[in-house]
């Protein structure tokens, strides 16, 4: 090959190297910190599903600024600790929006790296008032209502619509979330008229709920209503001890009761009579186009979702689209008053957010929805009247 040539050759593969390079910074790259695996797998693993088909529905439609999207999740493993590392590595590598862990004790960790750096947090569905603007920045956000719109709905449900005016309450004293979803119930069932006979705790892990039933025996008379704010395999074990000892209350809880292996343990026999209030319903009912989200879905997993956290996955990632689209950038000053100032239509409905000064609330209706036999069913969409305040 002649000296020529060879420069020409030499040019010629620098051109495509430069090019690649190019390419792959022309990606729009979102981050993820969802845990994969551990106790907060069952509520961010199928968010993390929901995502994927967004961001393949964002790419097959043009992608966005004319980027094609790319997400990488790098599993928290529900490790607060984990899951700050893996944003941070993330955002050293060029993220420009990040999607953190749903619950504020998981979540809040990678959405102050991204705080750190200027960068849109959006958690798929924290739902303590603690995952605001005022902890952790002007630029974080979460998809959920907060747990004052969640335990005001189910304090609501119970007493205007049942008729259900005595309560027992349960508190795992697990997470943030856990507890102040309980306490947001016990100050509006109070607030409407309702009488908490005993507000009670209980030790995630324990798996022993004797002396919390020993208690719930000596009110000497049966509420009307038990409300359970738990976590996880947990849930199950205080209902099955509840009902085994023949106590037939209602029972009521908040989103994290929206998981198939809960449904699955309780089954026909402990299955009924119990209520949940959550993000959205995965069928028509719920929203017009949940029918297209579910053929998008079942073409990418061969299979129907089994749970409404799939569809905060899917919102988290449209709703960072819809804004980015507006703001016409990923800056995160300018995607933020986006939010700020927008109301998005969503699977998990109709969402808009108060200023950074007011914490960035999310003025969010929620879901109700009950089981029988251990099969859920939808009972409509709720919005509470004067929620306590956060």
């Amino acid at each position: 090959m002649s000296h020529s040539n060879k420069l020409l050759a030499i040019a010629t593969a620098a051109s495509l190297a430069l090019s690649a390079v190019a390419a792959q910074a022309e990606e729009l790259l979102i981050a993820g910190a969802l845990s994969l695996t551990g106790v907060q797998a069952p509520l961010d693993e199928p968010g993390f599903r929901g995502a994927k088909v967004a961001v393949k529905f964002l790419n097959d439609n043009g992608g966005l600024l004319g980027r094609q999207v790319k997400f990488i999740n790098l599993d928290g493993k529900s490790d607060p600790v984990t899951v700050g590392n893996v944003a941070v590595q993330l955002l050293d590598q060029g993220a420009e929006l990040m999607v953190a862990p749903c619950d504020f004790d998981f979540g809040g960790p990678a959405s102050r790296e991204a705080q750190a750096v200027g960068v849109v947090g959006i958690s798929t569905c924290a739902s303590d008032p603690l995952f605001s603007s005022w902890s952790l920045g002007d630029k974080q956000f979460t998809l959920s209502m907060w747990n004052t719109t969640m335990g005001a709905v189910a304090a609501e449900y119970a007493y205007n619509e049942r008729d259900w005016k005595t309560a027992y309450v349960v508190t795992d004293q697990f997470i943030a979330y856990t507890k102040s979803l309980a306490k947001y119930f016990t100050a509006h069932f109070e607030a409407i008229g309702g009488e908490i006979l005993l507000e009670d705790s209980y030790t995630n892990g324990d798996n022993d709920f004797s002396a919390q039933i020993a208690r719930l025996k000596a009110l000497g008379k049966t509420p009307d209503v038990i409300y359970i704010s738990s976590y996880g395999t947990d849930i199950g074990v205080i209902i099955r001890a509840i009902r085994e000892i023949g106590i037939d209350s209602p029972i009521l809880g908040g989103d994290s009761y929206d998981d198939p292996a809960l449904h699955e343990n309780l089954g026909e026999k402990f299955g009924n009579d119990v209520y949940f209030v959550t993000h959205t319903y995965m069928t028509e009912e719920a929203h017009p186009d949940m029918p297209k989200f579910l053929e998008l879905y079942n073409d990418m997993y061969g299979e129907a979702p089994d749970t409404s956290f799939v569809a905060t996955g899917w919102d988290t990632i449209m709703l960072m689209a819809e804004a980015v689209k507006i703001a016409g950038t990923t800056d995160g000053a300018a995607v933020a008053k986006a939010l700020e100032e927008n109301t998005f239509n969503l699977l998990t409905g109709d969402l808009s957010y108060r200023s950074a000064a007011e914490g960035h609330t999310p003025d969010k209706a929620a879901v109700l929805v009950e089981l029988k036999g251990g099969k859920p069913s939808f009972l409509g969409w709720r919005l509470p009247k004067n929620p306590p305040a956060p």
